[in-house]
């Protein structure tokens, strides 16, 4: 892994890529949805600062355990401008994250243990539905697979969709 100079206190896209273990196409991504930052050298060359590094591997961390982009974006903006999130922020925002989390993991299990009972069924309201459907919901106004808004006779397909 190469090492970055002390001295050097900005990036360019290649050694960002090569510390942080990150392709280049990700920190373009990243810098796009405003996880990261860089400025422009008069060449057009972006440069990084050291902090890029610790952001990069916060993005890197939440996603792994499945947070969306749009939620770690608003986590980051949370810190004061410029600073990198440290281990206070990671305990507080990770604790913040974990009941989203555990509802995942709740959903996961059922899915897991329902997922055989549904293949083929071809209803997705049936009453014992655990996966699309808990508790049949649906299954106490409709019957059959019609998920979706039944149309208005009175309208046409137009006037239904606002055409």
């Amino acid at each position: 892994m190469p090492q970055i100079p002390q001295t050097l206190h900005e990036l360019s896209v290649g050694q960002l890529s090569a510390r942080s273990g990150a392709a280049v196409s990700a920190l373009h991504f990243y810098e796009s949805k405003g996880l990261i930052s860089s400025r422009r050298t008069s060449g057009n060359q972006r440069r990084y600062s050291r902090d890029a590094l610790r952001r990069v591997a916060f993005v890197r961390a939440a996603q792994r355990v499945g947070i969306p982009l749009a939620t770690i974006r608003d986590a980051l903006a949370s810190l004061p401008e410029e600073r990198t999130p440290n281990r206070e922020d990671w305990a507080r925002l990770s604790e913040a994250w974990r009941q989203e989390l555990n509802q995942r993991i709740t959903q996961l299990h059922r899915l897991r243990d329902h997922l055989t009972d549904c293949i083929g069924c071809g209803c997705l309201s049936l009453e014992n539905c655990v996966l699309s459907n808990p508790d049949d919901i649906s299954g106490e106004r409709i019957t059959g697979s019609r998920l979706m808004p039944e149309r208005r006779p009175d309208l046409t397909e137009e006037q239904e969709h606002g055409a």
